[in-house]
């Protein structure tokens, strides 16, 4: 059998390199895609518990610092026997109890019966989180606003301009997909979108 000449090697050496880089890249664009995909669905996840944690309390889990305000804080025993003492349930001193869930680790629940199937076991975490990529919450207790960045960009379907040109910080990545409450738009906070509807019912009203 006659042996590959120099050229003949270089050749297939080439070709082999241009495989290998071209399967590799492939293989990085599959995972971005399937990391866009966790991100999608995972706020999906997180919007259909807040729509039911809000059918059973009447309220969304309000904010803070852009996570989800619904996990036990120090205080929180102290604030419901408060709480049991008073003739009305009030809200404000119930959130008092209350302190900001970690993304991937902390549930969402009812935190007077533990019995009560959790609406999440583990609030999700963006699969970038490691490397300082997060969602972000806003609530106002009726309304809500949940963002995600998507490494994929333009070339996702849900990647929106209006949300990009907010410059929401999703850890060290700039929001570019979301999920809100009924009909609350997400190229605007909920204080605006909130000030638009006043402002169109003082219009009917004639004031």
């Amino acid at each position: 059998m006659k042996p590959f000449t120099k050229q003949e090697i270089l050749g297939i050496s080439i070709i082999l390199s241009f495989i290998f880089i071209l399967s590799f890249l492939n293989f990085r664009i599959s995972l971005r895609r399937a990391r866009d995909a966790q991100r999608m669905a995972d706020l999906g996840t997180i919007y259909d518990a807040l729509n039911k944690y809000q059918q059973d309390f009447g309220f969304f889990p309000p904010s803070e610092n852009g996570k989800i305000k619904a996990c036990k804080a120090t205080n929180f025993d102290e604030v419901i026997k408060l709480l049991s003492t008073l003739e009305q349930f009030d809200q404000e001193i119930y959130f008092s109890g209350l302190k900001a869930c970690e993304w991937g680790i902390d549930s969402l629940k009812d935190l007077s019966d533990e019995s009560y199937e959790p609406y999440l076991r583990t609030i999700m975490a963006d699969p970038k989180k490691d490397k300082g990529i997060n969602y972000l919450y806003f609530s106002n207790t009726k309304r809500y606003q949940i963002y995600a960045y998507l490494e994929g960009e333009e070339s996702e379907d849900g990647y929106n301009l209006g949300i990009v040109a907010r410059n929401l910080s999703c850890g060290e990545k700039i929001c570019s997909f979301g999920k809100a409450f009924g009909e609350t738009p997400l190229d605007m906070s909920i204080e605006e979108y909130e000030n638009e509807l006043l402002q169109e019912e003082m219009k009917k009203q004639g004031k």
